[in-house]
């Protein structure tokens, strides 16, 4: 179910800048029992793409009225919000005049993950394809994903749960979906985004949480060495919450009882789907 700009709808302007350049930035959220979750997380990071873009974002009460509309009756589902600079003339140079941001929300079946792979684990390959450094798009979720399409073109194996993706300096920054964390000597450790990759929700709770439950953060680069040299990895995003990471490429990972005990800790505080 599609609502454009408050009306029922799968008509899109083809002079919109989204499609044209994706212009834009977007939102994707677990919904359980029409409750859109971590809700505050999600709209915060929203505001920010649209201030590094240079766009109005809409208020939350809007968004969340505009939400309630597109929910079906399942228990779980999920929400995407796209926001774009709306109609335009050719050009890369932004209109005189600030035109109205078509908002565009859409309400999807919850996906059909295998059940077992937040206990099991799952296995991951690492992708060709780079990300490019941009400070400026680092962080937010804008419309520009072809990095992220061409990472996942790269395999087709179901065993293949993830991919994940280097910079161009040889940095592990995130999977094609999700982002990443490894667990070494009671250290909880993330790649650092400054330069490019999604600052995820997920990972900002798990941060926040971290020190509660008795690890240590640190924000650093990651190397292939040190994927090797971890004694838990796990993966992350709104959607499939926490999977750990039992085999990356043909190297053996055990599954382990810190990313266990994060899951349990996030399912606790509503902030992912059992």
């Amino acid at each position: 179910m599609f609502l454009i700009n408050g009306q029922f709808s799968e008509t899109l302007s083809v002079q919109d800048r989204g499609l044209h350049y994706g212009d834009g930035v977007f939102e994707t959220l677990a919904v359980k029992q029409q409750q859109p979750l971590c809700w505050d997380k999600h709209y915060a990071r929203l505001k920010t793409g649209c201030i590094r873009l240079g766009m109005e974002c809409p208020s939350a009460d809007l968004l969340l009225s505009e939400s309630e509309q597109v929910y079906d009756d399942a228990d779980c589902s999920v929400l995407k919000i796209i926001l774009t600079r709306g109609q335009g003339s050719r050009g890369y140079r932004l209109p005189d005049k600030q035109n109205s941001l078509t908002r565009i929300l859409a309400s999807y079946p919850w996906p059909d993950f295998p059940a077992d792979n937040p206990v099991a684990g799952v296995t991951i390959r690492f992708c060709n394809t780079r990300l490019g450094y941009n400070p400026q798009l680092a962080g937010i979720k804008h419309l520009n994903r072809l990095e992220q399409v061409l990472a996942r073109s790269e395999w087709d194996d179901r065993e293949i749960a993830e991919g994940l993706m280097r910079d161009t300096q040889n940095n592990i920054i995130e999977g094609t979906m999700s982002n990443l964390f490894i667990i070494r000597d009671n250290e909880l450790i993330t790649p650092d985004l400054t330069g490019c990759g999604i600052a995820g929700i997920i990972r900002e709770c798990i941060l926040a949480l971290a020190e509660n439950i008795g690890l240590r953060k640190l924000i650093t680069t990651l190397t292939d060495e040190d994927l090797q040299s971890a004694d838990e990895i796990f993966l992350c995003n709104s959607v499939i919450g926490i999977w750990p990471v039992r085999q990356v490429d043909q190297h053996a990972i055990r599954t382990g009882p810190w990313t266990s005990k994060i899951r349990h800790q996030l399912i606790q505080e509503k902030m992912i789907i059992q």
